[in-house]
């Protein structure tokens, strides 16, 4: 029976595909930073670890508690919406630790063991703004964009040891909590000078007909850690899918 790690699962994408794993009869090691209850039915196969991909000591004990893996998802992320000329650098820096550094630092944890093994998937989770300019999401899409170019980068590099490392690039999904995540870090990032551009942004996407689910993603990041096709992206998300598309 085969384990994967998945981070980022308190709540979201991250929740669902924890559940979507366990279903399909997997071993399932769901972390967050603070664990909680993250009703999925109990089950010998479910544990639930903490884990702050920030913090390399957490990263070390949150491994070391899970045991042997077979499978990492890499879907820790915090969010941001404003307009860059007001983003203080801290919190640029801030969102560069969790999405990009922490996707690294986990990554780079796991390796050791996938090469001994010559067996292993990393499955690192981006977003759809990767795929198409987005606006107000400058930071936030320059820290997928950079994890899309180290995922397409160490699939090269680990080809001769069978470890296999995928993408799946999420849609807009309005019921996932990437505002609220953003908290306190958004707040005066929508300067009187961009509120009447940042308006129509809002508007745009109240009225987008195509959307993503969580269910999606848990699907798309099922088939990625399943393929043995070569495939690097995985889009999710009817929307997602026609930006890939259009190239």
């Amino acid at each position: 029976m085969k384990t994967v790690l998945i981070t980022g699962c308190s709540s979201g994408y991250g929740l669902e595909t924890a559940r979507y794993f366990h279903s399909q009869g997997w071993n399932v090691v769901a972390t967050m930073r603070t664990p909680r209850d993250i009703s999925i039915r109990a089950s010998e196969r479910l544990r639930v670890l903490p884990l702050d991909v920030t913090n390399p000591a957490s990263i070390t004990q949150a491994l070391a508690a899970s045991g042997p893996i077979d499978v990492l998802v890499n879907n820790a992320g915090i969010g941001l919406f404003g307009a860059f000329e007001v983003t203080p650098m801290a919190t640029i820096r801030e969102v560069f630790e969790t999405n990009t550094f922490g996707v690294m630092a986990m990554t780079q944890a796991v390796l050791p063991a996938f090469r001994a093994r010559k067996a292993g998937v990393v499955v690192n989770v981006t977003s759809s703004a990767t795929l198409a300019p987005m606006p107000l999401v400058a930071v936030y899409t320059s820290s997928k964009v950079a994890v899309e170019g180290f995922t397409a980068s160490l699939a090269h590099e680990l080809q001769d040891f069978n470890v296999r490392v995928k993408l799946v690039e999420p849609g807009y999904a309005p019921t996932t909590r990437f505002a609220s995540n953003g908290g306190a870090r958004m707040e005066g990032l929508i300067p009187e000078a961009y509120a009447g551009f940042a308006q129509g942004v809002f508007e745009q996407f109240a009225n987008q007909a195509a959307t993503t689910k969580e269910s999606d993603v848990a699907e798309a990041v099922w088939r990625a850690a399943n393929d043995t096709s070569g495939q690097l992206r995985f889009p999710a998300g009817a929307d997602a899918v026609a930006l890939a598309m259009r190239g």
